[in-house]
Order: structure tokens, then sequence, then C-alpha cells
């Protein structure tokens, strides 16, 4: 393989390895555009997933103390008016709690760096306080808990906070025991999805990022998945000689990695060659 340039791990980045090796290729070390629609109909999906970010932004806004009043108007389109609503009408029990919003941890892993950014981490600040970890989803449809679970997301977001959380707790390490992680959907916000964390789990799930990051590290062959339904919806398919069409919409967010459309600026963290 052509050296290529690479130092962060993302739970994105992970999830693609694990879906599949090449997507991982195509994406992260030959840095190729997309050739190919992710999903039909593509407007509609874009509008989507801009009406995602913009929505992430107004919450953003919200914890940095700018009021809810103020905020109302430029939730401007029936989607994201519909999310603010039950965004505001949420009660996430944050009493006492320290707010932390859009925040990023990192940790070494292997050769790399191993980087995630919250949506919020809210901790409460006593040595036997609670951490959660927030992820706010606009999806059309509620993803199953058990597919979630199995998540990288789900996985690294817990780990890493373990790992490298101790400044959100007064220098002390986080006990995996502390931690839960919830997602919360703007369209279905009485239905959370709260996965707590413990001991056996943070030791499951850094052994396996540890050896991912070996695999990666050594990988002299990147093979196409065996699951051809998840190239219906990869912007790549069209490398593999895998299909021109998009699958329809309607599943992409949980096909897909899309998580890092508000990630780390990548360009500015220093490269570690293959």
């Amino acid at each position: 393989m052509a050296e290529t340039l690479l130092n962060v791990l993302s739970q994105s980045s992970l999830q693609d390895y694990a879906d599949c090796a090449r997507r991982f290729q195509l994406r992260y070390l030959e840095r190729l555009q997309y050739p190919a629609l992710e999903s039909e109909p593509a407007l509609e999906n874009e509008k989507h997933q801009r009406e995602g970010e913009y929505f992430h932004r107004l919450i953003l806004q919200h914890f940095i103390g700018i009021p809810a009043d103020k905020l109302a108007p430029l939730a401007n389109t029936p989607d994201l008016q519909r999310w603010w609503d039950n965004f505001l009408g949420t009660d996430f029990k944050f009493s006492g709690y320290t707010k932390n919003a859009e925040f990023t941890l990192s940790a070494p892993l292997e050769s790399f760096r191993v980087v995630a950014k919250y949506d919020l981490i809210a901790v409460k600040p006593d040595p036997d306080g609670k951490a959660m970890i927030f992820d706010w989803k606009t999806y059309r449809k509620r993803p199953s808990n058990e597919w979630l679970a199995t998540r990288w997301q789900t996985r690294v977001y817990r780990a890493l906070l373990v790992q490298a959380g101790a400044n959100l707790n007064h220098g002390i390490p986080f006990q995996p025991e502390q931690i839960e992680m919830t997602y919360w959907f703007a369209d279905f916000p009485s239905e959370p999805a709260a996965f707590p964390y413990n001991a056996t789990l943070f030791k499951r799930d850094w052994d396996a990022l540890t050896k991912m990051a070996q695999e990666i590290k050594s990988a002299s062959d990147f093979p196409k998945t065996d699951d051809r339904q998840k190239c219906s919806y990869c912007p790549y398919r069209g490398y593999c000689d895998r299909g021109v069409r998009a699958a329809e919409g309607e599943n992409i967010e949980t096909e897909t990695a899309a998580e890092e459309m508000f990630d780390i600026n990548f360009e500015q963290i220093g490269e570690i060659a293959f």
C-alpha cells in the first residue's frame, strides 16, 4: 500500500472500518471524494442533514446562555420548530450538573489518538457524582436499543470519558460505573435510549479499540464488506462496482456514519506515517 498519513481515529472512522475496511481506506486513507449519492431523494436528505446541524447549533447556543425565547425565531422550519419545542419540553434532570456542550476529548491509542466530540457531558461535581453523556439525534426512525448498544459511538464515547475525562472531575478519573450515555431523539422525545457503564464493559471496549488500532496500523489489505446491503448506502460504492442507484433515504442515518458533520478539524492535528 502507498504510504498514507493518518493519526486520528474517531467513532465514525472506527465504525467505517468495522462495517467495511474498503470504505475506511477510501474515506480516511486515500481521502477520495464521494462519487455517488448516499441516498434518495438527494435534496430532501441534504435538507434534513442541514436542519440537523442547525438544531445542534441551537442547543449549543442554549447551553452557553442565550435565552430560549431569543433562539425560538431561529427554529424557522417545521422540523426545527418541532425539534426545538420537543427539546424545551423535555426535563433532562440537569439540576446540580455542570454542562459541557460540544466538548472534545482525546487519548493515545497505540500509534493513534482516539478523538470524540460530545454533544453534551453533564457532570455532578462531587466524588461520587455522575457523568451523563447526551447525544442529540434527528433520525426519522428511532433505531433499536440493541442496535445502538453495538455502535462504536456508544462504545467509544463512554470508554474515552473514562480514559480522558479526569479534567472534568477535578483531576480524578471517572469510574465506569459513574458514566451513562443517553441518545435523545428529537422526533421521539419521550423515548430516549440510555446506556449505563461498568468496568467489564470498559475493559471490553478499550481492548477492542486497541485491537482495531493495531489491525489498522498493520493492514496491507482493506477488503470490501460481504454485506452488500451496506453498499446501498455507501457513497463510495462506485469505486467498488457495487451499484450506482442510491438506496431510499429513510434509513440513511442509521446505516452511514454521519456523526462527523460536527466533528474535529483533523487537518489541524499532527500526522503519523503508515
